[in-house]
């Protein structure tokens, strides 16, 4: 079994569960196999849930009460009803407990210790109070590990498999994009990373590489990770942390990235602190080498941190601060090195080494900007090397009186923008709509958002890449944009030196938006289709949306601030395009202001029967959170909206959500009403799977109320419908009924 941190086992979901845990657990603890819970969910219990005879306590009962809360919401006010309750149990309780899902809370706990105090006093019972962290200690004992297999037997099954998991595309474990064929210069850094990374001390090693824009720091983590790949055979994982972009990656974010390349198929925990346990138990006992780029702070990275033997490597423009961690600051390559960089791209260019040392001076030295200038004179034959320098010292002026942060690579970028417009307008308007691409991107991307054919793309691409205005990732086949080129192509007319057309750029810009908009929705749902059909396309589509997932966010987002009717429609149509594997990347906190943001889209554009939809799942979403009430609030709307529109299909599924949730309050007659309608309106139109899952859900509660002939007559039905549809809930229900028999 791996080992499992305390207090980051997945709380449970429903009240049901947690009481089962707690009559479980302190059955055990009691050692009292008679051990009952009293009564049943909605009836008066008088504060107990559970109730036994410990034998420490020599005959008398002891009871608890389980409070399956929101952090925070327990308060020693609701602790002293609870007790008042509980004192008119009978027979009179010797000892009380407060069992709750919530984290431990000093002041509560203190609390609780000072009303013991002053019962124990008075001769009344004493009170205790036991947090998720005390009930998950007493899981992972050793001697409950039947109890910890019987309630989350599935989710150690998947920590099982996650840590001896045989990915199905290796290439999801192996993601180092190609070293610089040309990579020069940082010899001593090289050195040390390497003795660092590849040294086998036994634990975590990690470290960080700073410096500014265009320093060199992904190409030198990528040139090192490349040397010390035999140290990590189990993966090599490269996370884009977005830390100069509007939006960085949150820590749960990346953990997911990083989860997923091993497990593509899991769904990540709701809570950051049960996906941080997933985190560690995918990596722990693996060598793996994990490149967090681009990371915005050390907050970001904190919760990444690796287990032992594992690798870390940070770059970041920001000084990142984390126990044991060993820092490489970049600084300007040194003048012989930047010289032998630039000497190497241009070859056989028709220079003196003077005047490529003052164009490596103007270029600052750094990487980038030398990449920039030197394949610049490569495609500019025509250019002395003593012509490139004069204009790069034009634009470094012009860029210092603009006070631009960057003019080392700016400069160098500015030049290049600029003899692009002159000579290639067509293309230079077409570089500027590149900018739209949050991440890398494929050339059947850019044919869409340039509303070409892909050899036309392809054509475009190549000369850019040429001319070191994009960047090409061999092994991937992708393109992108560092960040610094993405500043300068917004604003690639502005080096043209000509007239301007200011709205013209604003109106290509925006259809590129869409454009791109439009391109990744089709994308995604297509990989929401390949994941529907199951089976060997299931890899497939989750592969296919992990692609499209940064752009899709990201044209979400400006779909939003557009505000028009197109807009309204993209948004509308987001959330149910991409549902299936929507719900498995993000958790129901996620997933909540989009679909708010799409029903009030599907609302501004007419279109009642997407609103319903989103209400309702708005509605799943809270009922996943616990925060029912609300859900039903929102399943109430989805139902008017569907009986309005005459969607029988949807009032049914609204009507079974109704019931699940009234059933979670506890409030039985209430949810069996709606399951009622439900199964009659299935019989009406022939819904074989909604009659299957009423009849399943009314099986549940019959068997809640002590009614076990009925529960075993609905859930007999509910097998023959899925036998007959050949549906997956068969199996469940197989077992439900084996249960019942034994029982």
């Amino acid at each position: 079994m791996p080992t499992i941190p305390q207090s980051e086992i997945p709380r449970p979901k429903s009240w049901d569960e947690f009481e089962d845990i707690v009559a479980d657990l302190y059955g055990r603890l009691w050692n009292d196999p008679n051990t009952r819970r009293y009564g049943r969910t909605g009836q008066p219990q008088q504060g107990v849930d559970v109730y036994g005879c410990p034998t420490r306590l020599a005959g008398r009962y002891a009871g608890v009460q389980c409070k399956r809360y929101d952090e925070g919401a327990l308060t020693r006010a609701i602790v002293e009803g609870e007790i008042a309750k509980a004192e008119e149990f009978s027979p009179p309780l010797a000892e009380y407990t407060i069992a709750t899902t919530e984290r431990r809370d000093a002041r509560l706990q203190q609390a609780v210790r000072e009303i013991s105090q002053e019962r124990r006093s008075a001769g009344k019972f004493p009170v205790h109070i036991a947090f998720w962290e005390d009930l998950c200690s007493l899981l992972t004992h050793p001697d409950n590990g039947d109890l910890l297999r019987k309630h989350y037997g599935d989710w150690l099954g998947r920590l099982k498999g996650m840590v001896g998991a045989e990915l199905a595309a290796p290439s999801s474990l192996h993601q180092l994009p190609a070293d610089l064929a040309d990579f020069t210069g940082r010899e001593g850094e090289v050195r040390e990373l390497v003795a660092l990374l590849g040294g086998g001390r036994g634990g975590a090693t990690i470290s960080a590489i700073g410096g500014m824009g265009g320093v060199g720091k992904t190409a030198l983590a990528i040139h090192v990770a490349h040397q010390v790949v035999e140290r990590y055979p189990d993966g090599q994982i490269v996370v884009e942390m977005g830390g100069t972009s509007e939006r960085p990656l949150t820590p749960v974010e990346a953990m997911g990235q990083v989860v997923h390349a091993f497990q593509p198929e899991l769904r990540l925990p709701d809570d950051p602190h049960e996906a941080a346990a997933l985190y560690r138990t995918i990596l722990e006992g693996r060598r793996v080498l994990l490149l967090l780029d681009n990371a915005a702070n050390s907050a970001q990275v904190r919760p990444l941190v690796v287990p032992a033997e594992c690798g870390l490597v940070v770059t970041s423009r920001h000084n990142i601060s984390l126990p044991g961690l060993q820092h490489f600051d970049l600084d300007a390559l040194p003048t012989e090195e930047a010289c032998a960089l630039l000497q190497t791209i241009v070859g056989e260019v028709r220079a003196t080494g003077e005047e490529l040392g003052t164009v490596v001076e103007l270029c600052g030295r750094l990487p980038l900007a030398l990449r920039v200038a030197g394949d610049f004179l490569v495609v500019h034959p025509d250019w002395s090397a003593a012509e490139y320098a004069r204009g790069l010292a034009d634009e470094r002026e012009r860029l210092a009186r603009l006070k631009h942060e960057d003019l080392d690579v700016g400069a160098a970028l500015g030049l290049s923008a600029e003899q692009l417009v002159r000579e290639r307008p067509e293309l230079a308007a077409r570089w500027q709509m590149l900018s739209v691409f949050p991440a890398p991107f494929e050339r059947a991307a850019v044919a869409a958002v340039w509303g070409v054919e892909e050899e036309e793309a392809r054509d475009g691409l190549s000369e850019l890449a040429a001319r070191s205005l994009v960047l090409y990732e061999r092994e991937g086949g992708l393109h992108r944009l560092h960040d610094l080129m993405r500043l300068v192509a917004e604003d690639a007319f502005g080096y043209g030196g000509g007239e301007r057309d200011a709205e013209g750029e604003r109106a290509r810009l925006g259809e590129a938006a869409v454009r791109h908009a439009t391109y990744y929705l089709e994308v995604g749902s297509r990989a929401n289709d390949l994941y529907e059909q199951g089976g060997e396309h299931v890899l497939e589509g989750l592969r296919l949306f992990d692609g499209a997932w940064p752009h899709l966010w990201a044209a979400y987002g400006r779909m939003r601030e557009r505000g028009d009717e197109a807009a309204a429609q993209w948004t509308s149509a987001f959330p149910n395009r991409v549902a299936y594997v929507l719900d498995l990347r993000l958790p129901p906190r996620d997933k909540i202001p989009i679909l708010e943001a799409a029903a009030a889209a599907a609302r501004q554009i007419g279109d009642r029967c997407a609103e319903g939809s989103h209400l309702g799942n708005l509605g799943g979403a809270y009922s996943a959170l616990g925060e029912t009430r609300r859900a039903i609030e929102y399943h109430e709307q989805a139902l008017a909206i569907a009986r309005e529109i005459e969607d029988r299909r949807g009032e049914g599924a609204d009507l079974g959500n109704l019931g699940l949730a009234y059933s979670d309050l506890g409030e039985t007659r209430r949810a069996i009403e709606y399951h009622e309608q439900a199964l009659t309106l299935a019989r009406e139109i022939g819904h074989r799977q909604l009659e299957g899952n009423t009849l399943n859900n009314l099986g549940m509660l019959a068997k809640e109320q002590g009614d076990l002939a009925r529960a075993r007559q609905l859930l007999e039905q509910a097998l023959e419908i899925y036998e007959a549809i050949e549906a997956p809930a068969a199996e469940r229900v197989r077992g439900r009924l084996k249960q019942l028999n034994e029982e």
